[in-house]
């Protein structure tokens, strides 16, 4: 049983983790300012290994106190997704970047620190090679740079594991409408058509569920991780945007799309993704974005979207 200390833990990816690692046995205590939702970790109020605090992840005094006696942190609150960051610029680099840097300063070399983090740092390429982990950076949003920097911060450190995920998809007590497949897969289902922008540009996926596995297996393994980054997302789900779409008409019949010349995506990124690193060290995403759409589908069944965006 290991203690756990994560921020942002309310938010996409922690309401998802927090209750699946709880039921692995461990003892999570989550920071969160709840700005976003309130209800998301409801289910695991009653849970006598699961401790709360509402608070900022940039205030140090709460932090040292809440990091003290953890031995795997998990810094999750961030400004997350280009728009976001765009929008409140100071904001992203303070949590993005700079909560980061604190808790890597108040934390003990013997506590193991995961980060998740995002593989939009490789920017705009040709997609024509894969990118590994020892392909260079080159982000080309705010939100992409703040990452970044947060991670080359923490991989200068030793006990330091680094997760650059995929584009995240599926359902989450915590639900976000701004992420691709579940935006897409959105607009199909309320609007049944979508003005689709460069429709070639490439992006590797991964579902919210097995991003939770990988961070429950990492931390049961009797052997740690060795440190560093590891890409992690579906290898199978190399896809265009075309692609994405034509997965989410196959689910949705009536569902069309057009593809227009005029006008461009504000996030430009463009890349395939090489996830043989996590794999080889044995573990691998399994769910499929078609399964993704389908849960996806019956969440929007149940749900109205103005509780549900991220800025």
């Amino acid at each position: 049983m290991a203690k756990i200390f994560m921020t942002g833990g309310a938010g996409y990816l922690g309401s998802t983790l927090v209750p699946h690692l709880l039921g692995c046995g461990h003892q999570v205590t989550v920071l969160d300012d709840f700005r976003y939702d309130e209800t998301s970790l409801l289910n695991v109020a009653c849970h006598e290994k699961f401790k709360v605090e509402r608070g900022d992840a940039r205030d140090e005094r709460l932090v040292r106190r809440l990091v003290r006696d953890a031995d795997v942190i998990i810094p999750l609150a961030a400004v997350v997704g280009a728009p976001a960051c765009k929008r409140a610029p100071t904001e992203a680099i303070s949590i993005n970047t700079d909560a980061v840097t604190l808790l890597n300063h108040l934390r003990s070399r013997s506590q193991r620190i995961l980060f998740p983090t995002t593989n939009s740092g490789y920017g705009n390429t040709d997609a024509t090679e894969m990118c590994t982990e020892d392909s260079p950076l080159d982000p080309v949003s705010l939100y992409g740079r703040t990452k970044v920097e947060a991670e080359s911060i923490l991989l200068e450190s030793e006990n330091a594991v680094t997760f650059r995920l995929a584009t995240v998809f599926g359902v989450s007590p915590r639900l976000r409408l701004d992420l691709l497949v579940n935006d897409f897969t959105y607009r199909a289902f309320k609007d049944r058509c979508l003005i689709l922008f460069e429709a070639d540009f490439i992006r590797n996926y991964v579902s919210v569920q097995d991003v939770a596995d990988l961070l429950a297996w990492v931390i049961g393994r009797e052997e740690p991780l060795p440190d560093g980054p590891y890409n992690f997302g579906l290898s199978e789900a190399n896809y265009t945007k075309r692609q994405l779409c034509e997965i989410i008409q196959r689910e949705v019949p009536d569902f069309t799309f057009l593809e227009s010349a005029v006008g461009t995506d504000p996030d430009q990124r463009n890349y395939l993704i090489s996830n043989h690193k996590i794999e080889a060290a044995g573990f691998a995403a399994t769910t499929t974005v078609t399964q993704g759409v389908r849960d996806l589908l019956k969440a929007f069944a149940m749900i109205t979207h103005s509780r549900y965006g991220n800025f």
